[in-house]
């Protein structure tokens, strides 16, 4: 059964959060749903790949838009919806100083970018490394005590070693998981001695904190054989997603973000390595080598589909993104690993800005919404008419102008909605215009279509 967003209380530390980021541009990383509108067939896509995952699956897809178009703010909605469903989700921008994989620690840089990121249900904000393994060892002691074993006796800590090896020794057979197994034994056996300086040796080597095996051996206590590097990052990343079904959880969710930078590398050769970490990605999940693990690109359509530098480039990445001849005829499917975000319909644009206002009066303590359905139309009805608006416009650009309309109009009494629209200048095409008049039948459906998504609607 679907609500209203009004009758929905949004916690007030959300409600502060989520507004301030929307005016400043920025995606918010909590309180998403609540300003979910449209996206229904890539969103259904996507949880269909989160049911995948969850039975021992993996996938990798590619969400592909203009800046603003919504690419960050879908990210961030199946973040939660994965978290929810019993997933841990790491997430990270790539940068200049953050890539697939580079000479200067560029790969190694992401690899603690996702760790510090890592989330969980129980800590959704992330850092929850040390809370998922110290959750899975209560759960393994209060086994022991349902079974009868008492605390501080020899056979609870027999009996706990033996349940933490047999949670373990699966992971020794994959690349890298004869060291990774190693740490992670030694951090539960330090946990049951609570020996707090080698939990938090085998916590940086987890993260990947450590350069040289010595360093990293000398803080451990015993020897290793590697540490995380740009080289095998991903390796171990594989190694967290079966760790993760072991530990309880249906798998690892990775959201990179911000992909461009690739694009943007100056060196080619630099450029086609990073590449060839991505192909590598695509085809150990495709091809099932891969397991209980989801990788989620954000990126513009220039860094996919550039012939000279983006992805389009590397011809092993072009033959399997490139979208099929069908896409000629006008159809297209969402079971690629490419999404397009289209643009947001009319409607849809105006039930965001709808559901923006209720939000807005919910933290301003107001019962009655800042503007009333007239004047919300007509404010998208004049944003509408910017030049090149039917195929650019963008809800970052809306949401922005908005809510920057509603703050200017509360900041300053003696500002008018009507004085505000005829003095402000969308397109050179209305610039002598008068500001429309509003009729009662209004421009826009006052709702959604039937078949546009409601977040309230969704069963996560």
């Amino acid at each position: 059964m679907a609500n209203e967003t009004a009758e929905v209380k949004v916690p007030r530390r959300i409600l502060n959060t989520l507004l301030s980021s929307l005016s400043a541009g920025v995606v918010p990383r909590s309180g998403a749903p609540y300003i979910a509108i449209g996206r229904q067939d890539e969103i259904n896509s996507l949880l269909d790949n989160l049911d995948d995952a969850r039975e021992g699956g993996a996938f990798c897809r590619f969400l592909i838009g203009r800046y603003g178009s919504g690419k960050s703010f879908l990210i961030q909605l199946v973040r939660g919806y994965a978290l929810e469903r019993g997933f841990i989700c790491a997430d990270a921008d790539l940068s200049p100083e953050r890539r697939l994989t580079g000479g200067s620690g560029a790969g190694i840089a992401t690899y603690r970018e996702l760790m510090i990121n890592m989330a969980s249900k129980a800590c959704p904000d992330g850092n929850a490394l040390a809370s998922i393994l110290s959750r899975h060892f209560t759960k393994l002691k209060t086994e022991l005590v349902e079974q009868g074993i008492a605390p501080d006796t020899p056979e609870f800590e027999s009996g706990l070693r033996k349940k933490v090896f047999s949670t373990l020794a699966e992971l020794e057979g994959d690349v890298g998981g004869f060291d990774f197994a190693a740490v992670l034994s030694e951090y539960y056996m330090a946990s049951m001695t609570d020996t707090s300086d080698k939990k938090t040796a085998c916590l940086r080597w987890l993260r990947g904190e450590f350069s040289t095996k010595t360093e990293a051996s000398a803080a451990l206590g015993f020897r290793v054989s590697t540490v995380i590097d740009d080289d095998n990052w991903y390796n171990f990343i594989k190694l967290f997603a079966s760790l993760s079904v072991k530990l309880g959880y249906c798998g690892l969710i990775l959201f990179i973000d911000e992909c461009v930078n690739l694009y943007k590398i100056p060196n080619r050769i630099s450029r086609e390595a990073n590449y060839e970490k991505l192909l590598a990605i695509f085809n150990d999940t495709l091809q099932g080598k891969a397991k209980s693990l989801g990788v989620i690109f954000g990126g513009t359509p220039q860094f996919l589909e550039d012939t000279r530098r983006g992805l389009f480039s590397y011809d092993a990445l072009k033959s399997r993104l490139a979208d099929s001849k069908y896409s000629e005829l006008g159809y297209s499917t969402l079971s690629s690993p490419v999404i397009r975000l289209r643009r947001l319909s009319d409607n849809e644009l105006l039930a965001l800005v709808k559901r923006l206002a209720k939000l807005y009066a919910q933290r301003e303590g107001n019962d009655n919404i800042p503007l009333s359905d007239g004047e919300i139309e007509i404010f998208i009805s004049r944003a509408l008419k910017k030049a090149g608006a039917e195929e650019m416009v963008t809800p970052r650009e809306i949401i922005r102008d908005f809510l920057t309309l509603l703050n200017i109009l509360k900041d300053n009494p003696t500002a008018t909605f009507e004085g505000l629209m005829s003095n402000i200048t969308f397109s050179k095409a209305e610039a002598e215009e008068a500001i429309p008049e509003y009729k009662p039948d209004g421009v826009f459906s006052a709702d959604l279509p039937k078949n546009k998504i409601n977040i309230f609607d969704i069963d996560i």
